[in-house]
């Protein structure tokens, strides 16, 4: 997916965890960590933060945002740290950066080859040009590990057509490069081979969006589109007007879900159901209720990025995260046993902690120096 040509001074280190060079008229960045799939750290979320930085003063033409490896740009953040650290600490520093690059004057192009989750949909899923091929597989995961999507991601599935981000949010489920251009995760589809071919034109000079074009090739079909035959009417029966807003039923909503999902008499209904019951029940009501929020309010990227700080800190807080990454990361058993264990047995006033818009005493807000958007596309900034 990417070599790794000379060095920048800011990677002092033996083995740079983010490769920063400039490359003719561009700065090139490179996520390091292909044994963990570029898993992001708060070392790698600093020297991204500098290299962007510098590239809006230093003549840059683009920033080519790619990752090292042959299994996929950026497997999510590093939960491992995330979970022994100081958690607002650490993601307050990815959701400057992920605000940093959206708001880029410029132009990021980011390229998703491979697979893409959580924190590399955070770094890639907000820039001016957001690239898939053959071999993406996008995914926001976090309800596995008892935590919901951040880095931004409510901003695009709320965005999904017909609540497909809701289906997406719940169950963990992952892209093709078809679905992440349908449902609005990625703008145009470049075959793997061509990608030293769009390297070199934007090294050269070349406009980024004509530079994109040149390679680009029609976006393949999309199959979580044909999931809308089965989960539209659910979705329009659980989430409909006829029914209290998930932001101030979050228990209710993901009740709902769960029961029409179980009643429906279609197989594929019937799968999801069952993954849904895997996932934290805390975090599929948060979520329902952070989508709702997201879509009703209209919220900007800045506005959402400040909700995940507050919701993220305090569900990284609770035993659920805990149980999720020692079941999915340390003794990878699969089997979390989570706090309450049933959609059913959801604790209204917790819910209402978690979700509470206001800081607490002890949570400092996010910090962002908001800009207009990059470009009249104001869905991205």
């Amino acid at each position: 997916m990417s070599a790794a040509p000379q060095s920048h001074p800011f990677d002092s280190d033996e083995t740079p965890l983010v490769l920063v060079r400039r490359d003719g008229a561009i700065t090139h960045l490179t996520l390091n960590r292909p044994r963990a799939i570029n898993a992001l750290n708060s070392d790698m979320f600093a020297r991204l933060a500098a290299a962007v930085s510098a590239a809006q003063h230093d003549g840059s033409q683009a920033i080519l945002l790619d990752g090292a490896g042959d299994r996929g740009f950026c497997g999510g953040g590093d939960v491992k740290e995330l979970s022994q650290g100081s958690a607002r600490t650490i993601l307050a520093n990815e959701y400057r950066l992920d605000y940093a690059i959206s708001t880029s004057a410029t132009p990021v192009v980011g390229i998703m080859d491979g697979i893409t989750m959580g924190g590399g949909i955070g770094l890639t899923g907000h820039a001016a040009i957001r690239v898939v091929t053959e071999r993406s597989r996008l995914a926001m995961p976090e309800a596995r590990i008892g935590i919901v999507p951040d880095v931004g991601g409510h901003l695009l599935l709320a965005a999904a057509p017909e609540r497909l981000g809701e289906m997406l949010a719940v169950s963990a489920g992952d892209m093709a490069a078809g679905d992440a251009i349908a449902l609005g995760f990625a703008d145009v589809f470049v075959p793997a081979e061509r990608l030293p071919q769009l390297q070199a034109a934007l090294a050269a000079g070349a406009d980024p969006h004509a530079a994109v074009d040149g390679v680009a090739e029609p976006a393949p079909a999309s199959a979580i589109l044909d999931a809308r035959d089965w989960w539209s009417p659910i979705a329009a029966s659980v989430f409909g007007a006829q029914e209290p807003p998930a932001s101030e039923d979050p228990a209710g909503a993901a009740l709902r879900l769960i029961r029409a999902l179980e009643a429906s008499d279609d197989a594929d209904a019937g799968r999801l159901a069952a993954v849904v019951r895997t996932m934290s029940p805390t975090s599929v009501a948060v979520t329902l209720a952070q989508l709702d929020r997201t879509r009703r309010r209209a919220l900007s990227l800045a506005d959402v990025l400040a909700d995940d700080l507050r919701t993220l800190g305090r569900l990284a807080a609770l035993p659920d995260f805990a149980e999720g990454v020692r079941a999915q990361v340390i003794d990878k058993d699969r089997n979390p046993q989570w706090s309450p264990a049933r959609i059913e047995d959801l604790d209204d006033a917790v819910l209402a902690r978690i979700l509470d818009p206001e800081a607490h005493a002890d949570e400092q807000p996010l910090d962002l120096e908001v800009r207009r958007p990059r470009s009249a596309d104001a869905g991205r900034g």
